[in-house]
C-alpha cells in the first residue's frame, strides 16, 4: 500500500473534514489506486517525447474580425420586453 488510512485520517483533519469508517476505507482504496498508477506512468518510456501543455493540439477556433453591416435595430429590438424605439428598457440597478 501507497497510502494508509492514518494518513487519509491525518489529511482529513487538516483539511477539517469529518467521514465515517467506511468513508476512510473508500478513500484509502482509491487514493491508494491512483498512486499505484502513477508508479506504472512512471514507468514509461519518454524519452525523445517532447514535453506538452495538451493532449490534442489546439487551434485557435475564432473567426476573423471582418467587418460587416450591423443588424438593425428593429431586428434587435424584436424580442425585447421593453423598448423606447431605439434601445433596451431594463430596470434601474443603481440608486
Amino acid at each position: 500500500m501507497k497510502i494508509t488510512k492514518d494518513e487519509i485520517a491525518y489529511v482529513a483533519h487538516l483539511a477539517r473534514l469529518d467521514f465515517t469508517e467506511s468513508e476512510y476505507e473508500k478513500f484509502t482504496s482509491q487514493l491508494n489506486d491512483i498512486l499505484l498508477y502513477m508508479d506504472i506512468l512512471n514507468k514509461v518510456d519518454t524519452k525523445g517525447l517532447e514535453p506538452m501543455s495538451h493532449a490534442t493540439p489546439l487551434h485557435n477556433a475564432f473567426r476573423d474580425d471582418v467587418e460587416m453591416k450591423s443588424l438593425p435595430v428593429e431586428a434587435s429590438l424584436a424580442n425585447a420586453p421593453d423598448d423606447n424605439g431605439d434601445s433596451f428598457i431594463v430596470p434601474k440597478v443603481i440608486e
